[in-house]
């Protein structure tokens, strides 16, 4: 059994129309609600062992107040950016050691509800900065493909820390 948390970056700033959307950064509710979401998963024991995430300035800020909070590894892997749940799964498979039960996926919508959708077959709203956790059914990251099914074990969202 592995467990995979999934986490959308914090919400981002649109302050500077010119500026590239990879390039945007948290605004100040992000940076708010990134290090107590860090916190949250800290303290209910929702800890990575490997945090992989978007090389997007927004989602690397989440991801490492994430790393922070948990103590995670932080690897930066530009694939997810805008990833659908084939090409996530595809950089899990080819990142992970099979030796790490709980690994973190930062990234962006919509893949990431996708991915939790074709996981799981729930589908839920997953606003900026909410972590999912789901039940892999899976002895080795290798054997995960778009046919497993696991099990959505907690979905939580900044508001529901307040």
């Amino acid at each position: 059994m592995k467990t995979l948390l999934v986490l959308r970056h914090a919400k981002s700033n649109w302050d500077d129309s010119a500026a590239k959307d990879h390039e945007r950064p948290l605004n100040a509710r992000g940076e708010r609600d990134a290090p107590r979401m860090g916190q949250f998963a800290r303290d209910e024991q929702l800890l990575p062992e490997l945090i992989v995430s978007s090389d997007a300035v927004r989602a690397r800020m989440t991801a490492g107040a994430m790393a922070d909070a948990t103590g995670g590894q932080l690897v930066l892997d530009p694939r997810l950016y805008h990833a659908g749940p084939t090409d996530i799964l595809a950089a899990l498979r080819s990142v992970v050691e099979q030796n790490v039960a709980t690994v973190m996926i930062v990234g962006h919508n919509p893949g990431l509800e996708e991915l939790i959708a074709q996981l799981t077959g729930e589908r839920e709203d997953l606003p900026t900065c909410a972590l999912a956790q789901i039940a892999l059914p899976i002895d080795r990251w290798s054997d995960l493909d778009i046919s497993t099914r696991g099990t959505l074990v907690g979905l939580w969202r900044p508001k529901d820390l307040r």
